[in-house]
């Protein structure tokens, strides 16, 4: 029997990995775009994104799937062992028709020619996910391994990165590093998995139960690569590698905000499950209710934030060579909002339910929007043009999203203090005017008005007494207290 997890520790592990997620591209973005350019991180940026396509056919929709059917049976070790074997041969299968596909288009396509080593390279993503079997350790909720597995090979790369990229000639070399960095662990996961299952084959394999859901998550999968990289991949293909380089600068930060905002979500999806199928369902609504009430009280600050100052977060992070990223980073800023609420929404109360097909549904729609928006916008206006496609299309997945759940949700949308929120946020705004022109330079411009925007923001919700700030302070105080007694 797998032991329980605490849903705090959990939280607390996923935020320092978040943290982690935040904090080694602020050392390493400025460093590398400093050094490889727009054309550059374009040309990494789009190799990336191509290859996210080839991911996600092998993955084939088990990264999501694989969480919810090992939480159901992770209280029987047969039944464990038997579920992750049948997943994992699937998703060999596929890994090796997708490397094949993959193979035949650097062979045919012109445009894939010249970069032919980064993109090899980048494919070992493609490898490292399937043996990494990373839905099995979320299931069983080893937040604390997978925590401190992914630091230390971001600690490994960030040094290996200072080391051998030197030159805007070293784009195929960084690219190595990214991957080492995001898929390498998988490695430590294939051999570490002994730990919870049998290696040993158990028989009694059925394949067949598995088929339905996991296509309808790989459809899901397909969707949200579509809208998510299809922007860089056209900007790629109809533009330049410069133009890709001034819209990943933006969205890098993004994605960076984007782990923040959905960090709660991601601890909660196997517990969830578990609750749904057990019953629970006052458990259910309770850890949703919260987990909404937690994507507005953070994303909405993020986004006012970093939209007042994108021109600071920009130059700092990238330089002045990025200044074109400046309008996309504003355009594609209230996605942070839109992406965490659709995250909640999607991944853990309709995926818990079984309504897999409605996640879909919102997926197509906004891949379709996406596709449409982009190839009116691009041709003219670039980076821009792919930043109004991002928005547009997810607003569309809220809304499907949110008329497929209005009647289950809107009490938990209610609960949501907006005014608050609103108030808050318009004082710590108001703290901020003027830092822009005392001209401190970009890093202590951001430094300081972010010490006095979200210190504001926070202050400002405490007194009025929202619920989840009042009970993290006095969770803090009550720690501080015991601490103090004890020594």
């Amino acid at each position: 029997m797998v032991k329980k997890k605490s849903l705090k520790l959990n939280f607390i592990m996923n935020a320092i990995l978040t943290m982690s997620s935040f904090i080694f591209p602020l050392i390493a973005f400025p460093y590398i775009s400093r050094i490889l350019l727009p054309s550059g991180t374009g040309k990494v940026s789009f190799a990336t994104s191509l290859i996210s396509y080839f991911l996600v056919f092998s993955q084939l929709g088990i990264p999501t799937y694989g969480i919810r059917a090992c939480a159901v049976v992770r209280n029987d070790k047969k039944a464990l062992t038997r579920t992750v074997h049948e997943l994992f041969i699937i998703n060999l299968l596929m890994c090796l028709l997708s490397y094949c596909i993959l193979f035949i288009a650097l062979v045919t396509v012109p445009r894939l020619q010249s970069d032919c080593t980064l993109y090899l390279i980048i494919s070992l993503t493609i490898l490292f996910n399937t043996i990494g079997m990373e839905w099995l350790y979320k299931a069983l909720e080893q937040y604390i391994y997978i925590t401190v597995r992914s630091i230390a090979f971001k600690i490994v790369a960030l040094i290996a990165m200072f080391l051998l990229v030197h030159e805007q000639s070293d784009y195929v070399i960084y690219g190595g590093i990214t991957i080492f960095a995001a898929s390498a662990s998988n490695i430590l996961n294939f051999i570490n998995v002994r730990k919870y299952i049998y290696v040993e084959p158990v028989g009694g394999y059925h394949f067949k139960p598995h088929l339905k859901a996991v296509v309808i998550f790989f459809a899901m999968s397909c969707a949200t690569t579509i809208y998510t990289h299809l922007d860089t991949v056209m900007l790629g293909f109809i533009v330049t590698d410069e133009d890709v380089g001034y819209y990943n600068a933006a969205v890098r930060i993004k994605t960076i905000l984007v782990s923040v905002v959905t960090s709660l979500g991601a601890v909660l999806l196997p517990r969830a499950s578990y609750y749904v199928e057990n019953g629970l369902m006052n458990e259910f609504k309770r850890i949703t209710s919260k987990a909404l009430n937690f994507v507005f009280l953070v994303a909405t600050p993020l986004m006012l934030y970093f939209m007042l100052f994108a021109k600071q977060g920009i130059y700092f992070l990238s330089g002045s060579a990025f200044e074109q990223s400046i309008v996309p980073m504003q355009i594609i800023m209230p996605t942070l909002l839109l992406i965490g609420v659709t995250n909640i929404m999607g991944i853990q109360i309709l995926v818990p339910m079984g309504r897999e097909k409605v996640v879909l549904l919102s997926e197509v729609a906004g891949a379709v929007t996406n596709i449409v928006i982009n190839a009116v916008l691009i041709p003219q206006y670039a980076s821009v043009g792919a930043a109004v496609g991002t928005l547009v299309a997810e607003g569309v997945v809220l809304i499907v999203q949110y008329i497929a759940l209005k009647d289950a949700i809107a009490e938990i949308f209610k609960k949501v203090h907006y005014f608050r929120i609103t108030f808050a946020m318009l004082l710590g705004s108001a703290a901020c005017i003027g830092i822009t022109k005392l001209n401190l330079g970009n890093f202590m411009t951001l430094l300081l008005t972010a010490i006095l925007f979200f210190g504001v923001y926070g202050i400002s919700l405490l007194i009025m007494k929202e619920d989840l700030i009042v009970e993290i302070v006095g969770q803090m105080v009550d720690k501080g207290k015991k601490h103090v007694k004890r020594l």
